[in-house]
This record gives structure tokens, C-alpha cells and sequence, in this order.
């Protein structure tokens, strides 16, 4: 990947307030990117496309929650309006839990974390892809480890990502023709603030993160992977070693596959 790879480029990032959207966003920003920022937190987003500006992006913050199937076709309408084209639309928005699926005592959980994650996706793509046919563009899935194999006290998490792997892998077929290429990321645990605003059982967020966050994955290496693999247009992008190897323990040993997932959330990294 040259440093120019995505200079000029019109590129829609989800999620965008925070994490790995976030730091996407700077790092694209530093390559000369023009980006179309997208989250619920308005006054977030707005510092995020500050900082893209100073690192010598163009950016515009649209606060959106991707939920809503309307404020999604709004957002790539004020793309289009802006900038007259998009290249690259990175899905990246997403919730998460942590608890046990037996001990929720709100379904509605699983449904919101549904929309958000999966349908979330869909929305953005549906609208975006009629300009991503004529450039000829890229569209991005921030997916999980959880989008391979289950994952306890991720269950509703794991559905949501396992169903945004079956959806793009599909689409990918169907779009070939057009030029447009779909890249799917898995990461591992990376340090961003995603597990603090988990919800937990009682459908209230935890606040604190379960997870030994600094000895994860920094979120800058996180990104800096993604865009690699993006410059590539690599049909996925397994983050960590052992996500790669449990992709093939899993189709001979499915079980110490399971077993390795619960001491990785017991452990929290």
C-alpha cells in the first residue's frame, strides 16, 4: 500500500465517532481522503472530522443511526450532494453485549444489536450501490471473529456478524460484473471503547470494558491492516493467528474451537 493509495478517493465510513472508524478516519485523512463521517454521536463526529481536517483530509460529519432505514438513504444522498460521487463505503458501525444468552432479561437487545450491525449494513449498502457501480468502487464489512465461529456471552453479536458474512458474501457474487469488490475484515479483541457501551443483561450498558484492553490489539495497527487489505481489495481479512488457524481446527476439531472461545472470554483477550 503506497501512501497515496486513497488520496482524492470519496470514501463513507460508519461508526465513525470512535474506534476503529475513527482512527480509519485519520488515517485516511492523512493519504489526502475525502470522507463522508457517519454516527449518532454529533458532537463526537464533529471532532473526529476537526482532527481529519488538520491531518490534511477533506471530511463531512452526517450524524446517522444506521438503524434507521431513512437516515441511511439520507446519509448517501449528502454524500452524493458533496462530493458527486462515492468509491468506498466501509460499514462499520456496530454494537455489542456481553452476557449470557439465558440470563438477558430484555430481548429487545438482540433485536437492536440486529439492526444496528446487520440491517445497518444492508441500508448503507442498498443506497450506495448505484454509485458504487459507476466508479467501479469498494464496499467494506467490519465484521468479527464472532462472523466465523460462536462465541459465548456474544450470542446475539455472533448473529449479527454471521449474518452480515452470508449477506456480503452473496452480494459479492452478484456485483462482480459491475467492478465492485466486497472485502470483509475479521478482527480479533481490539482496543477501542465498544465493550464499555456492551450491553450487559439487564439491558443497561456495562461501562467498563471485560476485556484486558491493553493487551489487545492497538486500534492504530487494527487500522492500519484494514487498509492494507482494502488497498488490496482482499476478499477477507482474518486479524489475528489464531482466528487464522481456527478457521481450519474448526472443520476438524470443532470443539476445542468452542473451548479455545470461552477461555478467551474468560480471560478477556
Amino acid at each position: 500500500m503506497t501512501k497515496s493509495s486513497f488520496r482524492d478517493k470519496v470514501i463513507m465510513i460508519t461508526g465513525a465517532s470512535s474506534g476503529i472508524g475513527q482512527e480509519l478516519a485519520y488515517q485516511l485523512a492523512a493519504q489526502g481522503a475525502w470522507l463522508s463521517l457517519a454516527a449518532r454521536n454529533a458532537e463526537r463526529l464533529e471532532t473526529v472530522r476537526q482532527e481529519c481536517l488538520v491531518r490534511g483530509g477533506k471530511a463531512i460529519a452526517i450524524p446517522t443511526d444506521v438503524s434507521e432505514q431513512s437516515q441511511c438513504a439520507g446519509l448517501i444522498q449528502q454524500t452524493v450532494e458533496n462530493y458527486r460521487r462515492i468509491d468506498v463505503l466501509v460499514n462499520n458501525a456496530g454494537i455489542t453485549m456481553w452476557a449470557n444468552f439465558e440470563e438477558l432479561s430484555d430481548l429487545g437487545i438482540l433485536e437492536q444489536i440486529m439492526r444496528t450491525n446487520y440491517f445497518g449494513s444492508v441500508y448503507c449498502t442498498y443506497y450506495a450501490l448505484p454509485y458504487l457501480k459507476k466508479t467501479r468502487g469498494q464496499i467494506v464489512g467490519i465484521s468479527s471473529l464472532t462472523g466465523k465461529a460462536g462465541v459465548p456471552t456474544r450470542s446475539g453479536y455472533a448473529a449479527s456478524k454471521h449474518a452480515m458474512a452470508g449477506f456480503f458474501d452473496s452480494l459479492r457474487i452478484e456485483i462482480a460484473p459491475y467492478g465492485v469488490s466486497v472485502t470483509m475484515i475479521y478482527p480479533d479483541f481490539v482496543a477501542t471503547e465498544v465493550r464499555a457501551r456492551a450491553f450487559g443483561a439487564d439491558g443497561h450498558l456495562l461501562g467498563q470494558s471485560p476485556v484486558q484492553e491493553k493487551k489487545v490489539m492497538p486500534v492504530e495497527r487494527c487500522a492500519q491492516l484494514i487498509l492494507k487489505g482494502m488497498a488490496q481489495r482482499r476478499r477477507e481479512l482474518v486479524m489475528s493467528l489464531r482466528g487464522q488457524v481456527g478457521q481450519w481446527v474448526k472443520l476438524i476439531a470443532p470443539g476445542l474451537v468452542d473451548r479455545i472461545a470461552l477461555k478467551a472470554i474468560k480471560k478477556g483477550r
